[in-house]
């Protein structure tokens, strides 16, 4: 469900394409300074145009309540919104497709308002999810591959159930790196044969990273209120950072996998981005709960808040223990310098900080991790496409055979060697994989994040989310600088980006991470840490920044 992050000589640097390049030290922590501007879109295209601007679920329902705007008026400016920005304008092709049901359903929730009152938070809010979710309406639902086009899933994903249960108004579905970025060893985050390239709002030279690229990339330029990503390892923690906005990667078995296209079952995830920690927590509390579809939500059971708004503190850093995970640090000297200034700011507010605070396994599951991705892939992706009936690929070797076929739509720019190695795996019965999943889980779980953290008796452990976004390249593909999602996404723990400032006029972030059903505390800090720094800006859709 995506790969992007730092990681050894092994794959995990094929795959972990997370926050990469931005050297420079020009920066200004918080503040829109530090860049020298070339080819600026059209002010009309500046965000507070906008007439919703960064506008927050609660706002947007204050409105619906009052009667000052409907549901329906809501969403015709959002799709505008994308038509604007996504399909003209900056052509951002965050969006890979517009709902066409999308007014109908707002119509349908503005009679339900009037018929029955308000519902819920999400009720006649705009939001995005991405295409490797299905929706059993009339969208399409394919990973951004031209091989599943034309095919519907039999049945909406579970998160999808839970939106429309909560009365969201489902506006389109979201590009991202095709395939959740498991392909190809030399993939350009943010690619996909059937929706292009997404571009980074901030820079549109620059990679939004992904592989929830356009989730990412949607939610910063106001085109939803929030949208849905899914992650294996550091796919909704990177663009959030490379986007600046919020994205949590929840524990493994929060959120339902029922209906979302599988990289592997031990990692992936589906989780909430939005411009706000406040928005996060609101559409965690709709999309986690368990399901009789994915086993691995009986796991949450009597573990986790029914409100998880409730963990919001502004004063949340006040006594709390902070790890510092020092290694992984030192991958961007301006990246160091305002994690340093930061980290004495939340000191100043009440934080105990507790530096360094490192993984005794750090990198030590990098190899390992890879293997598992690839024998779970084949295994995974087999029977989930055996599910669409009415696809042209059941297979993942027709896929790949699907992919040659088609090479100058599908392969004009990286191949899929990815996709041949894990063809080539064997069952998950066999002791190279079950050898490499147990280490796994051995070495992130009680010998790396519980270890770490009941040694210094830590509330969450701190590192940068990754460095600013790398220039987008579809010849040499990314360029891997540095991250700090494997431990979480390997140890299947909750991981949360906050935006932490700018470098160069991009911005980065902040992640904090911890045990597993460990949400509450980390929204908690994530909130505080929000409210202290206030580095959330609307971005400009520059055409490019110099340092």
């Amino acid at each position: 469900m995506g790969t992007e992050n730092e990681v050894s000589q092994s794959r995990r640097s094929l795959l972990r394409h997370t926050m990469m390049a931005g050297t420079s030290l020009a920066f200004a922590p918080r503040l829109w300074t530090g860049q020298v501007v070339d080819n600026r879109q059209s002010a009309k295209m500046s965000d507070h145009e906008f007439e919703f601007g960064e506008a927050g679920i609660m706002s947007l329902q204050q409105k619906m309540k009052s009667g000052e705007i409907s549901a329906r008026s809501l969403t015709e400016a959002y799709l505008a919104r994308i038509a604007k920005v996504d399909q003209q304008g900056p052509g951002l092709r965050s969006v890979i497709e517009v709902n066409p049901d999308a007014l109908a359903i707002a119509e349908a929730v503005d009679k339900e308002r009037r018929d029955k009152g308000p519902g819920g938070w999400l009720h006649g809010i705009p939001v995005l999810v991405k295409d490797n979710i299905d929706t059993s309406d009339r969208m399409q639902t394919t990973a951004g591959s031209l091989a599943l086009v034309g095919s519907k899933p039999a049945a909406d994903a579970e998160v999808v159930r839970r939106l429309r249960q909560a009365g969201a108004v489902l506006v389109g579905k979201t590009n991202l790196s095709e395939w959740a970025n498991i392909r190809s060893s030399h993939s350009t985050s943010g690619w996909s044969g059937r929706g292009g390239l997404t571009k980074n709002p901030y820079a549109l030279d620059r990679n939004a990273c992904g592989s929830s690229s356009g989730s990412g990339a949607a939610v910063s330029a106001n085109l939803c209120s929030v949208a849905v990503g899914t992650e294996t390892d550091g796919s909704i923690v990177c663009p959030a950072s490379a986007n600046g906005i919020v994205g949590l990667k929840p524990t493994l078995g929060l959120i339902s996998r029922a209906g979302i296209i599988p990289i592997a079952h031990s990692q992936d995830t589906a989780g909430p981005m939005a411009r706000t920690v406040q928005d996060v927590a609101i559409l965690l509390e709709v999309l986690a709960g368990v399901d009789p579809r994915d086993d691995a939500t009986s796991a949450s059971t009597g573990k986790t808040p029914t409100k998880y708004l409730s963990s919001l503190d502004p004063n949340g850093l006040r006594g709390a223990r902070l790890g510092i995970a020092r290694r992984y640090f030192g991958f961007n000297d301006a990246v160091d310098v305002l994690m340093n200034q930061l980290i004495q700011e939340m000191k100043n507010a009440g934080a105990i900080i507790v530096d360094p605070a490192d993984l005794d396994s750090h990198g030590k599951f990098d190899e390992t991790e890879l293997l598992v991705l690839l024998y779970e892939l084949k295994t995974d992706l087999n029977r989930y496409l055996a599910s669409r009936t009415d696809a042209e690929v059941k297979t993942l070797a027709e896929l790949i055979a699907f992919n040659k076929k088609n090479k100058d739509r599908e392969m004009p720019y990286f191949a899929q060697d990815l996709f041949e190695k894990a063809q080539a795996k064997g069952p998950l019965s066999e002791k190279e994989y079950t050898a490499a999943l147990a280490a796994n889980h051995s070495l992130a779980r009680e010998h790396g994040i519980d270890a770490v953290m009941e040694k210094f008796h830590l509330d969450a452990l701190v590192a940068p989310t990754g460095a600013p976004a790398w220039l987008t390249d579809l010849i040499n593909g990314d360029h891997a600088v540095g991250g700090s999602s494997n431990a979480a996404a390997v140890a299947g723990y909750p991981n949360i980006n906050v935006p932490a400032g700018f470098i160069s006029g991009l911005p980065v972030g902040i992640s904090f991470f911890g045990r597993a059903w460990s949400e509450p505390t980390l929204l908690k800090i994530a909130y505080a840490f929000e409210q202290l720094v206030k580095a959330r800006k609307a971005p400009q859709f520059l055409q490019t920044v110099h340092t």
